[in-house]
């Protein structure tokens, strides 16, 4: 688990849970407290302790039949440059990151060919060695390859949902639209999703972010059946803010903790592409600005 935060940590633990021998590559502090105690999964059905291997170095990478990247939207680049050396030439990488295009980013920074995935899951780290989830705790890789299947089948193991799809393009901007509507937003308002939710006078504004992104798709030429009409999309954003229900976004987490966010590859993402194509994005410029703001004063 290259990037083990809260992502990183909650899947590397279900691994390690089922047995599956787990390396949490991450910082100096999440080492200490792995090595010392265990990493503890206080999750929603469930509350275990479990063991894993654990380094603050790259290298420790070496050797990995399957590396899951879960580095922040912002170290993509960097990190797949340092971590391509380590790699042997079987390795499948997989991005579980937020946002559409760091598959293609990490091929052009590094040559790393990386399955994209969709991730759903609420979790947090509210301090080293703990990871809190409290929503979900699925993915959706792609395309169908055997290198797919594999990591699909691993997952599987360890009670994790991993469905395969033919077009990961829909799904990376299915949660794309999910994300540009509930993080910034609950981000800026400091509130979680279940209170979103419930907040009926901010529903126009998240059916505004929904739709100028799901233009900005169209545009892309990225067509997305489920979310066609305007009422399926709202109504989806509510069911997932429901289904996260007390989590805070990663937005709001990475604000509170004095940390740059990844809503350059969110809502900023949306109205750069939306620039490109001539498609109009001023809802969601306007929260990719709030929260730039918001981290100078970080």
């Amino acid at each position: 688990m290259v990037g083990a935060g809260a992502v990183g940590c909650y899947f590397g633990g279900m691994l390690a849970r089922a047995d599956v021998p787990v390396v949490l590559i991450g910082r100096p502090a999440l080492a200490e407290a792995v090595r010392r105690n265990g990493l503890f999964l206080d999750c929603l059905t469930f509350q275990e302790r479990v063991n894993a291997e654990v380094s603050t170095e790259l290298s420790a990478a070496k050797g990995s039949d399957i590396v899951l990247f879960c580095v922040k939207t912002l170290d993509t680049e960097t990190a797949a440059k340092q971590l391509a050396p380590h790699l042997k030439r079987e390795a499948i990488v997989v991005s579980m990151q937020n946002g559409v295009d760091n598959a293609e980013r990490m091929r052009h920074a590094a040559g790393i060919d990386a399955i994209p995935s969709a991730v759903y899951v609420a979790a947090a780290v509210p301090e080293p060695g703990r990871v809190k989830h409290s929503g979900r705790g699925d993915l959706v890789i792609g395309p169908r390859t055997a290198r797919a299947a594999r990591v699909a089948a691993l997952f599987e193991t360890a009670g994790v949902r991993c469905p395969i799809t033919d077009n990961i393009a829909t799904e990376l901007w299915t949660k794309l639209v999910w994300n540009c509507a509930g993080n910034a937003i609950s981000a800026l308002g400091r509130v979680n999703y279940g209170q979103l939710a419930a907040a009926e006078y901010a529903h126009p504004l998240l059916e505004m972010v929904v739709a100028e992104t799901l233009a900005v798709a169209r545009a892309a030429g990225v067509e997305i059946p489920s979310l066609a009409e305007p009422k399926a999309a709202s109504a989806g954003a509510m069911k997932l803010l429901k289904q996260m229900g007390p989590a805070t976004s990663s937005t709001a987490q990475d604000l509170a903790r004095g940390k740059r966010t990844e809503i350059d590859s969110l809502n900023g993402y949306v109205s750069r592409k939306g620039a490109q194509l001539g498609v109009p994005t001023p809802v969601n410029y306007t929260l990719y600005t709030l929260v730039k703001l918001a981290e100078e004063n970080l």
